[in-house]
């Protein structure tokens, strides 16, 4: 490995809240599970709402388990790039046109919002962070203070960058 092929180091990292992470599976399975024990249990006189209730049920089981499996992983901010552990890039810096963390902003909870200026492919990592078009939405199970941190140094990059 040469100096060139080294990694950027972190300036600042994002990581799931532990209590945050069990509490929003817990609920999310508990649902579920709800869900099909009274879809199955106590059968409704029309088979539409039985079946519906199963299969919200199940689709409810499956979003907590994609929450868990994606709430491993965390984010970390570069002076290249916005990225999560597992190394699969959100945004370049370059690509950024805004950070919207107000308190009527759409945004996760705890989070903020990224604008880019080019569109990306629709993307979710249930409690960690989303993208539909120009918006990438952070946030969610994670630390706010952690959340406000990266924000304000993106925002500080912004600023840094040269105008024109």
């Amino acid at each position: 490995m040469t100096m060139t092929d080294a990694p950027l180091p972190a300036l600042a990292e994002l990581r799931p809240s532990p209590p945050r992470r069990v509490f929003g599976v817990a609920v999310l399975a508990t649902l579920g599970l709800t869900l099909l024990y009274t879809g199955l249990r106590h059968p409704a006189e029309k088979f539409g709402l039985t079946l519906f209730l199963v299969g919200f049920g199940l689709l409810v089981i499956w979003l907590a388990l994609r929450l868990w499996q994606s709430t491993e992983a965390g984010l970390v901010l570069t002076a290249l790039d916005l990225r999560d552990s597992s190394g699969r890039i959100l945004t370049t810096v370059d690509q950024i046109v805004a950070i919207d963390r107000g308190v009527f902003a759409f945004k996760p909870a705890g989070g903020f919002t990224i604008v880019t200026k080019d569109k990306g492919p629709r993307a979710w990592a249930p409690g960690l962070w989303w993208r539909a078009g120009r918006r990438i939405g952070v946030g969610g199970v994670t630390h706010r203070h952690e959340g406000r941190y990266m924000a304000e140094l993106m925002v500080e990059m912004l600023a840094a960058r040269p105008k024109g």
